[in-house]
């Protein structure tokens, strides 16, 4: 009898154990007591009824999780069927679009039990509805513009219209991050986009290269412009200094003769005859002028002394 009593006493005691759960450092749970959420305890030991009175469901709130969105890379491209992830675009054209959807657990209360309530649809919905915002991505797009574009402007447009049209279906779930893993033609028509691709970064690169170039070449110009303005500025300035210079030194041997003159009223045709002489005698030097003082005489100029000028 008293083994019985133990034995019972050791039931009791593991069924009251059964409210006793511990709640992990990256976990939030939920506990409801008959069915309604009386506490969402964080991480920790969390003493409760127990079970068939509480439930404590456990949520892994901290993990990030990625789900892959859109064209398998290893799917079989049939003719009579459209694959997941490939889409029209605007110009008629089919591209295959991959996406890679990170998102957590949204942990704030009232939050968690919408995540409880639909987990097991969280993946399909976010599937859904983020291969139909690409394929509205695409359809307003030429091909080329998703080709080459898409890896930068697909995940900006999508991400905060993905987060804005998952409110409505109340999943409990926060969109972190979402990006491009795949952004192809058709496997048929591959290699004829990729050469396009090739063709249209040669000449961006030629485009880069020459504006770059030219930039170049209009910074030297406006050196080379800058320092000629220096170097004409630099000239002007002296030949005004050497001018006024010239000017003044004229002006003050002006007034000096004018002083003179009036002292000397001979003085101004001593000093022409003066400089004159040296002038005549300069070009004679030089072959321009042949003085003829020499031929005077008596009577006169005697004309018959000229000779014939000498042959060179």
């Amino acid at each position: 009898m008293r083994r019985l009593a133990v034995f019972a006493l050791v039931l009791v005691l593991a069924y009251l154990a059964t409210g006793v759960a511990q709640v992990g450092p990256e976990e939030r749970a939920v506990v409801r007591r008959f069915g309604r959420v009386v506490a969402r305890p964080g991480p920790g030991l969390w003493v409760g009824l127990p079970w068939g009175v509480d439930r404590v469901e456990r949520v892994p709130v901290r993990t990030a999780r990625q789900l892959e969105v859109g064209f398998a890379l290893d799917a079989v491209e049939d003719a009579g069927a459209t694959p997941p992830g490939q889409f029209l675009s605007g110009d008629e054209n089919l591209v295959n679009v991959r996406l890679v959807v990170e998102y957590a657990i949204d942990d704030r209360d009232g939050e968690l039990e919408h995540y409880l309530a639909h987990r097991d649809r969280t993946d399909a919905v976010l599937t859904r509805v983020a291969e139909t915002l690409a394929g509205e991505w695409v359809a307003s797009r030429t091909v080329d513009e998703a080709l080459l574009t898409g890896r930068a402007a697909l995940p900006a447009w999508l991400t905060p219209r993905l987060t804005d049209r998952l409110a409505g279906q109340r999943l409990g779930v926060l969109v972190q991050r979402v990006s491009v893993d795949s952004l192809t033609a058709p496997n048929e028509v591959r290699a004829a986009f990729e050469a396009v691709n090739q063709a249209q970064t040669a000449i961006s690169v030629r485009e880069n290269e020459a504006r770059l170039e030219g930039d170049r070449r209009a910074r030297d110009a406006e050196a080379v412009r800058f320092k000629l303005l220096q170097q004409a500025a630099a000239y002007r300035t002296e030949k005004v200094a050497l001018a006024s210079a010239e000017a003044g030194a004229f002006t003050t041997r002006l007034d000096q003769y004018r002083r003179l003159k009036v002292a000397n009223p001979d003085l101004l045709a001593a000093i022409w005859w003066d400089e004159m002489g040296r002038v005549l005698v300069g070009m004679k030097g030089r072959g321009r002028v042949d003085l003829l003082d020499q031929y005077l005489g008596a009577g006169g100029l005697d004309v018959t002394q000229f000779l014939p000028p000498k042959k060179k």
